[in-house]
């Protein structure tokens, strides 16, 4: 027997209704971790273990969906409710030891009619009156409209109730706890498909990508530092490609963290001077999910969560980003 089948004696005939259940609203692809870092503290280190251990779960879970994707890649495409489910999925994966690499979530679209439809969401926060026109910008800039504003009993506090896209949503939390400072409660329940509403508000900057090897050093931080935040710290091990921290304008930025003090013979009172750094941004497993753009990869160790771009060559990176750009023109054109 399986999820929402009617086990009963061979008498009866009708099976008993098993009930509404919210379709799968969210899309990630799993597969094998590839980066420079790879196969040093998992053990599921195949695209078959993985794959096994997701058919597994998709067994017991009656929202999940996964689907091998065609070309031998051993990539796994998984579709499920929101990003908490696929989040407490990969973090069970993570402590059973295996190593992944993770796309970023994508929005199950629906084309009837001609035309495209996206999930939309009923999402209800309380908060307090200081703070809801922060919250009220930040989901307007994520195409979500509010329907009703009620004022809660308790002093100070009100209650707003949103219609916003499945897409918006994705790394909202994070943003909603950091604007609050803790003290807000928000719930969401998916509603129903609806047009699309076209492309979301500046949601993140851009990225400070490393180009070099090796581990990051406090001298090459502390020169780097006017231009974003950081992720890591002095000592963090990295790579080519990998994503070290966020740019403070909305392009991405190569940078190199692994540069090391010139050191001469030539001593002088102030030769040593002491860096002081900001204290870098640790990024959770939900923070990740919510933060990785869609040119990006979410790596996934027992002992580590990196995010790091799909090309790890700069230069490949530029002739890509190239073509789009040119392509993008000439659709325009069209």
């Amino acid at each position: 027997a399986s999820i929402a089948d009617t086990v009963s004696s061979p008498e009866v005939s009708s099976p008993l209704d098993p009930g509404r259940m919210d379709p799968p609203t969210l899309a990630m692809v799993f597969g094998p971790n590839d980066s420079p870092l790879a196969c040093r503290a998992g053990k599921a280190l195949t695209g078959r273990a993985i794959g096994e251990r997701l058919m597994a779960e998709a067994e017991t879970s009656v929202s999940l969906r996964v689907s091998p994707l065609s070309g031998g890649t051993e990539r796994y495409e998984v579709h499920a409710r929101g990003e908490l489910q696929l989040g407490v999925l990969i973090e069970s994966m993570r402590r059973e030891g295996a190593e992944l690499a993770v796309s970023p979530p994508q929005v199950l679209l629906r084309h009837e009619g001609g035309q495209v439809l996206e999930p939309l969401e009923e999402v209800m926060v309380e908060v307090a009156e200081e703070v809801a026109g922060s919250v009220f910008e930040a989901l307007s800039q994520r195409r979500a409209e509010l329907i009703d504003m009620t004022p809660l009993p308790e002093a100070g506090k009100q209650r707003l109730t949103f219609m916003a896209p499945s897409r918006g949503l994705i790394g909202f939390k994070s943003v909603f706890v950091h604007m609050t400072r803790g003290e807000g409660i928000m719930s969401r329940v998916f509603q129903s498909y609806a047009p699309y509403k076209g492309p979301l508000g500046g949601v993140r900057k851009g990225a400070l990508v490393s180009l070099g090897d090796g581990r990051a050093t406090a001298y090459a931080l502390g020169e780097l530092q006017s231009r974003g935040t950081f992720f890591i710290g002095p000592g963090t091990e990295v790579y080519g490609g990998m994503v070290v921290g966020e740019h403070n304008r909305d392009d991405d930025l190569d940078v190199n963290p692994v540069k090391e003090k010139k050191t001469s013979n030539v001593r002088s009172v102030t030769a040593e001077e002491k860096v002081q750094l900001a204290a870098p941004r640790i990024m959770t497993l939900e923070d990740a999910i919510g933060y990785v753009a869609a040119d990006e990869l979410i790596e996934v160790t027992p002992t580590a969560i990196r995010i790091r771009k799909e090309i790890l060559e700069a230069g490949a990176r530029r002739v890509r980003a190239k073509r789009q750009q040119q392509q993008q023109q000439q659709q325009q054109q069209q």
